[in-house]
């Protein structure tokens, strides 16, 4: 992540979008009169829409934090306004946004698409190309002895 590291494990990004003929890509919740998380009137991504703008930017995840949009702090809004900002933001929007870093155990997926993460590819391919290569050596030095 472009961004630099807030206190209590979250880091910080700036993301720019371009917006589509569909709009940005992505629905929010949030808000001071319906709040996502307790205690918390923040704006959050809850959704990112397949091969809209967000989507094919690939940086903003469901569950992030939005801070600010085209520089407008985002804190203490009703839903509605915050509705209102980001549809009147213009074509170039400009996203601050909070992330909660993750324990970099294993793998992180990149998009917001419910993809827990998973094995890389490489992790699964290499190990059956090396199991295949073996079989068909096994197999021609069978074929040899006969």
């Amino acid at each position: 992540m472009n961004g630099s590291v807030a206190g209590g494990g979250y880091a910080e990004e700036i993301i720019s979008l371009t917006r589509r003929p569909s709009g940005l890509g992505f629905n929010i919740v949030g808000g001071t009169d319906q709040q996502y998380v307790a205690n918390d009137s923040s704006i959050y991504v809850s959704w990112i829409k397949k091969d809209g703008a967000a989507y094919l930017d690939g940086r903003l995840q469901e569950g992030d934090k939005i801070v600010a949009i085209n520089g407008k702090d985002l804190k203490d809004l009703r839903h509605k306004d915050a509705v209102e900002l980001f549809r009147n933001a213009g074509y170039h929007v400009s996203l601050k946004i909070q992330r909660r870093l993750q324990p970099q155990n294993g793998p992180v997926s990149h998009r917001g698409d419910g993809d827990s993460g998973g094995l890389p590819l490489a992790a699964i391919l290499v190990p059956g190309l090396a199991l295949a290569v073996t079989a068909v050596w096994i197999l021609l030095r069978y074929r040899q002895r006969m």
